[in-house]
């Protein structure tokens, strides 16, 4: 009995863990298939997730972001928040936006887990235009 009602407890962690995207995940280019860098997905005090970069694997063209069109308009990609404003809803995360510094384009964002995987798509309208990437979990 002891042992059912242990892995019972073991599994319902582990669900409430698979859905969390909380942590540093290591970003991979969707064109070049390249490790490009490190986000770390965190919650604020205002319920919401946001991700900023922490370390970069390919040197940018340019260090800062120049073609961003809002507050982070040349302003270092090292530390920049790309996340913001992400909502837990079930099992995916949305409502917020990522931006490519590379571009300075922001787009709607969808993070969904898969293990220990991000699927992050960013779109325009309705999600019928974007891109896909998926960010691998640091160990």
């Amino acid at each position: 009995m002891k042992k059912i009602m242990f892995a019972f407890v073991a599994l319902f962690f582990a669900t409430l863990s698979y859905a969390q995207i909380e942590g540093k995940w290591k970003t991979i280019d969707d064109e070049t298939g390249q490790e490009k860098s490190i986000v770390e997905i965190f919650k604020k005090s205002d319920g919401k997730y946001y991700g900023k970069v922490t370390q970069l694997l390919i040197k940018p063209t340019n260090a800062n972001c120049v073609d961003c069109k809002d507050d982070r308009k040349n302003k270092p990609i090292l530390g920049m928040e790309v996340v913001r404003g992400l909502k837990k809803d079930g099992n995916e995360f949305t409502g917020g936006t990522i931006t490519d510094p590379k571009t300075g384009k922001t787009y709607k964002c969808t993070i969904t887990r898969s293990g220990d995987k991000l699927n992050v798509r960013g779109y325009i309208g309705f999600s019928l235009i974007g891109r896909n990437q998926t960010w691998h979990k640091l160990k």
